[in-house]
């Protein structure tokens, strides 16, 4: 989701609860969740769901007690195993369970967890995770979930931690029956309960994350589409409101398939065949739900008059455009840990210069991604502290973009780049990951020594400084960083020539280049982020 404001503020002291939350122990990492079935009811007059959640898992290793998730003000009624009803003990948002017999390693099992409750209301999602209960312009109920910041378990039990996706996912949410319901995945059956409601049945047959699972109750209308994708054919489904159908045709059609085109061109086949594709109108701006984005605006963002290359007045869809570069990064690849989530945000951030990149020029969108720097705020680290489900800077949008950026021209080969993103893709299929698989990942695939620059960029919140001084009649210079080794090539040239690539590092070596001086260097500070300090 792009808006750093979705964020949740930085915390100085941890309390046991997000400890509970945010750190894999060994009561969490003692089962591997394989499937779940979520079957829900939502009575939307009283704003209170009830309904059961099936956890269907591997253990890992031998264990009699584990720990799920399911916030506090949300009643457990019972949590069956084997048909025995299980005794359980809930701290803060977390709850525990123990078996009346060992479970080994290796063996499969399953058990249920039955609850009711009235679930967190979101007033301004996603900023604020829950339940957003709203009505349509004609006063029809509009109801959507959104819980990345505070996690699933606001609104489902599940094992609400990062790392551990279900391979595949039922999900059953009944609904008054004038309305319909759309979640993740496709269209399994629509039940007819009898008793003023109707259950609609939703197969996921892909991995995805507990805060990708998402449910939408309004008074949809429905229209498809199909786009000739790397994969074949990926079905496009659009679930919105009957009096927005018009500008939803038009602002779909012309959007979804030459974003579609210029993603898989980057990063590889759209991720989720499988499960389709779908755009939902959702009460709040957007988020990445996996296979359901969430949609809540017509014709947002887009160019005005800011960036070189682009035609005067030309316009995308922003919210189609960065949610759907989630479905690559974030839902396809996903961070283990909150930390992390830098790996969505700045590659989903970056992608958008890559589909102007695609439409222009690459000048065209790597002005985009300059134009947006007066958005950094360079206020703390980009990645957030572990174990404790913190995320870090709202810096990882625009300052993740830069610095991706960066890196691209450090390589300086294209190609070698275009099949470094799809390589990622490729590599981490369906998977989850932590911040070395990733930059290792580029530091082999490049043959550059990166690891310094990612670690500036995303561990200090200041930026690294070029300082130029004279010694012995020539000019040297020197980088002044906190992390450690940092000597990140840089481009330079005389008064705009050629641009060439020097080597500094902490001491001060002199710049080989004929002619320089302090008067006539000229950094590189378009796809460059940095500091610069000429002495005296």
């Amino acid at each position: 989701m792009q808006t750093s404001a979705q964020l949740s503020v930085l915390k100085k002291t941890f309390s046991r609860a997000d400890t509970l939350k945010g750190n894999l122990t060994p009561l969490r990492s003692c089962y591997d969740i394989n499937f779940y079935h979520l079957d829900v009811k939502f009575n939307i007059d009283k704003r209170f769901i009830s309904g059961s959640n099936l956890f269907k898992f591997t253990a890992t290793q031998d264990f009699t007690k584990l720990q799920f998730d399911l916030f506090a003000n949300l009643n457990i009624d019972k949590i069956v195993y084997h048909n025995q009803v299980l005794t359980y003990t809930r701290e803060a948002n977390a709850v525990f369970i123990s078996f009346p017999e060992l479970i080994k390693k290796d063996n499969k099992d399953e058990f249920t967890v039955f609850y009711s409750g009235y679930p967190n209301a979101a007033l301004k999602a996603p900023m604020e995770s829950g339940v957003v209960f709203a009505k349509d312009s004609l006063g029809y109920p509009l109801v959507s979930t959104a819980c990345e910041s505070k996690g699933a378990s606001i609104w489902w039990p599940n094992k609400d931690h990062l790392s551990d996706e279900p391979d595949s996912m039922l999900i059953s949410v009944s609904v008054p029956k004038d309305l319909k319901e759309v979640s993740n995945g496709r269209l399994r059956k629509i039940t007819d309960l009898k008793n003023g409601y109707k259950k609609f049945d939703w197969f996921v047959g892909s991995a995805i994350n507990n805060y990708n699972v998402a449910v939408n109750i309004g008074n949809y209308t429905h229209f498809s589409d199909s786009y000739a994708g790397e994969k074949g054919k990926l079905t496009l489904d659009y679930w919105v409101l009957p009096y927005n159908l018009p500008r939803a045709k038009a602002d779909f059609t012309k959007n979804v398939k030459t974003i579609l085109k210029a993603y898989e061109h980057w990063f590889g086949p759209y991720p989720f065949y499988e499960d389709g594709y779908k755009l939902v109108e959702t009460p709040y701006p957007a988020m990445e739900h996996q296979s359901a984005i969430s949609y809540g605006g017509y014709m947002r963002g887009g160019p005005e008059n800011d960036w070189v290359g682009i035609p005067k007045g030309e316009k995308w869809d922003f919210i189609i455009l960065h949610e759907t570069a989630h479905e690559w990064f974030g839902n396809n690849i996903t961070a283990k840990d909150f930390a992390d989530l830098w790996i969505h945000e700045a590659f989903g951030s970056y992608a958008e210069s890559l589909f102007i990149e695609s439409l222009y020029s690459k000048k065209a969108g790597q002005e985009y991604i300059h134009g947006n720097r007066t958005g950094i705020a360079n206020d703390r680290s980009v990645v957030g502290p572990y174990h404790v489900n913190q995320m870090g800077s709202g810096d990882m949008y625009s300052k993740g973009a830069m610095l991706l950026n960066t890196v691209r021209t450090i390589i300086n080969d294209d190609e070698k780049w275009r099949s470094i993103l799809r390589g990622l893709n490729e590599m981490y299929y369906h998977q989850t990951v932590t911040y070395d698989h990733i930059i290792n990942y580029i530091c082999a695939q490049s043959g550059k020594k990166l690891e310094s620059v990612f670690d500036q960029y995303l561990h200090y919140k200041s930026l690294p400084v070029l300082e130029l001084a004279v010694k012995e009649g020539k000019l040297n210079c020197r980088w002044i960083a906190e992390a450690e080794g940092f000597d990140m090539p840089l481009r330079i040239r005389i008064s705009k020539g050629a641009y060439q690539f020097i080597y500094p590092s902490a001491k001060f070596t002199p710049i080989d280049l004929a002619g320089i001086s302090a008067e006539n260097i000229e950094t590189d500070t378009f796809n460059y982020y940095i500091g610069l300090i000429k002495a005296d």
